[in-house]
Order: C-alpha cells, then sequence, then structure tokens
C-alpha cells in the first residue's frame, strides 16, 4: 500500500495532466473543455477531502502554533478555500461563455501554485514530522476514502 504523500503526488500528476489537456483545446472546444473540467473537477473535489479530513489534521497534530509547518498547513487549507471558489463559478457558468477557458486557466494556475508548494515544503516537512507507519496508515484511510467515492484504484 502506498502511503499518503505517495497517493497525494499520484493525485497531483492526473490533475496537472487533465488541466494540460484542457488548456490546449482551442478556443471553440466547448463541449470537450467542459468534459475535462468535470473530470478536473470530481479529482479536486476528492482530493481536497482527503487532504482536508485526513492529511492536513495528521500532519497539524504534529506541528506546534507558530511555526512555519503550521503557517504552511493554514495556508493550504486557504488555498483549497481559493480553488473551491473558482470551482463553484467554473460549475455555474456556460461553458461557451467567454470567460470559461479564462478561468480553467487561472483555476490551472491556482493549482500548480499549491501543488508546488506541496510538494517542495509540505510534504518534506511531512516526511520528518510523521513515521513511516503513519504516513502509511494516511495511505490506507485515503485509499479507503477514494474507494468509498467511487473513485478508482
Amino acid at each position: 500500500m502506498p502511503d499518503a504523500i505517495t497517493l497525494l503526488k499520484a493525485d497531483h500528476k492526473k490533475v496537472k495532466a487533465l488541466f494540460k489537456e484542457a488548456n490546449e483545446l482551442g478556443d471553440r472546444a466547448h463541449v470537450a473543455r467542459k468534459k475535462l473540467y468535470d473530470e478536473i473537477d470530481r479529482e479536486l473535489t476528492l482530493h481536497s477531502q482527503v487532504e482536508e479530513e485526513i492529511f492536513y489534521p495528521a500532519f497539524k497534530a504534529k506541528t506546534k502554533a507558530g511555526t512555519d509547518d503550521r503557517d504552511d498547513i493554514l495556508e493550504a487549507y486557504e488555498e483549497h478555500a481559493g480553488a473551491k471558489d473558482l470551482m463553484a463559478k467554473l460549475e455555474a457558468l456556460d461553458p461557451s461563455d467567454e470567460t470559461y477557458k479564462a478561468k480553467v486557466q487561472v483555476l490551472s494556475e491556482m493549482i500548480n501554485h499549491h501543488v508546488e508548494e506541496e510538494e517542495t515544503e509540505l510534504f518534506k516537512e511531512a516526511r520528518k514530522l510523521l513515521t513511516e507507519d503513519e504516513l502509511e496508515s494516511l495511505g490506507e484511510q485515503i485509499s479507503e476514502m477514494k474507494a468509498a467515492a467511487g473513485a478508482p484504484a
């Protein structure tokens, strides 16, 4: 069973590939962009849920108030909130709207920034503060939550 960080990085890779595909579509590819965005939405929603309900709380419990590690976790929660706000706007918008493609691009940039911070800072610190057994247990919990949500293994 992969550990939590391995699973989360795999999610990052998948979503980045979906955004790349969406961003390469032409201006008139409204149906294809909407289909890709729907998949991105599902992936990001479930990924955020497992981070916010499983990974972040476990990591946060190992940090102390006022430390960079704690600040990084709190920032990650806020970045999720910002992404969710933009995702709600996209869900309410017709894919042929002239701002739809731009909003998908901005969401892509937000997520890329978030992923970069997680992979270069947060995950490295988590590996220092959480034991391998804890990370494996979190990986099991993440896999179970994703399976319960109908996500492919």
